[in-house]
């Protein structure tokens, strides 16, 4: 029965053999995740979730594992692996070094673009506002990284120093685009500082912030469709993943920007978001900023 049905639906038992590899190496990773940012967190993941019911840190870790399985999505080659072992090993590869990139990532989130932001005590202190802000963090690196695991060729040293290096271009990006967002922040609201704002739990800011870092990872995996990858070239080509990423990234802020006048049309967004801390607003602004990033990716793809 089970042959005919698998005959009846036309997939092939070796794309089955494939399809049980990826998920159970996928279903592992996963729940590594969760323990790996108890430990960083020198936190008991269970405590947490159940017993001291901290919020913050569970969209922290449901941001995680969904960047984790973003970036998984880029390591599966099915039927085009050459066998079954290389298939494990180049998701167990290209999995663990992704869950190694996310956790990196964090890192410069947390030290270079928001670094006023001490995020794990934050956290641990249920700012859910903070929590929202990380998971965000995360998702946007694990899109970039995704694209940079569907834009490189084989398993060996230059496609992991091309993954290195496009991931730091990318992480450079997202700090340039804070930057800009701080002190946008920051002029209309009589100097106030948006990292602080976040901190006290402003979570419309927060949403509003997601939208804008998850837009310009999408902004910025454009490049992979224009540019072809090849060890030989690898600092032109990461050069050009920079100068493009950024065009893409004004391109899509501008157009965000029109979309959100008309979307949002008689509305006062500073007062709204900034002022009144009006979530519904700072939604409609993510979900617009989202949106525009993957029409314009889209048609560039």
């Amino acid at each position: 029965m089970i042959n005919s049905l698998i005959e009846l639906v036309g997939v092939n038992q070796e794309l089955l053999i494939y399809l049980a590899i990826d998920i159970t190496i996928a279903i592992v990773l996963l729940g590594t995740m969760r323990f790996l940012l108890g430990l960083t967190s020198q936190v008991n993941s269970t405590e947490e979730l159940a017993q001291k019911d901290n919020f913050a840190f569970g969209v922290s870790v449901a941001g995680s594992i969904l960047a984790l399985g973003i970036v998984l999505t880029g390591a599966i080659t099915g039927e085009n692996a050459p066998s079954y072992m290389m298939e494990v090993v180049g998701m167990l590869a290209y999995g663990v070094y992704g869950l190694i990139l996310i956790k990196v990532g964090r890192v410069i989130q947390d030290k270079v673009a928001l670094q006023h932001l001490n995020k794990t005590e934050l956290i641990k202190e249920k700012n859910l506002t903070i929590g929202i802000v990380d998971a965000a963090g995360a998702i946007a690196t694990a899109i970039i990284i995704r694209a940079v695991l569907l834009w490189v060729n084989g398993l060996d040293i230059s496609t992991f120093i091309a993954i290195t290096s496009g991931f730091v271009v990318a992480q450079a990006v997202l700090v340039l685009v804070t930057r800009i967002r701080e002190n946008r922040y920051a002029k209309n609201n009589q100097e106030d500082c948006l990292q602080e704002a976040l901190s006290e739990g402003q979570l419309a800011l927060a949403i509003r912030y997601s939208g804008q870092v998850i837009s310009t990872a999408l902004a910025v995996t454009a490049a992979s469709h224009f540019i072809v990858y090849s060890p030989d070239t690898l600092v032109v080509n990461l050069l050009g993943w920079l100068i493009f990423g950024i065009i893409m990234t004004l391109l899509v802020s501008i157009l965000t920007t029109i979309a959100k006048r008309i979307v949002l049309w008689g509305i006062n967004l500073v007062e709204e978001v900034d002022q009144q801390h009006n979530i519904g607003v700072a939604s409609i602004e993510m979900a617009t900023s989202i949106s525009i990033a993957l029409i314009l990716t889209a048609l560039m793809a």
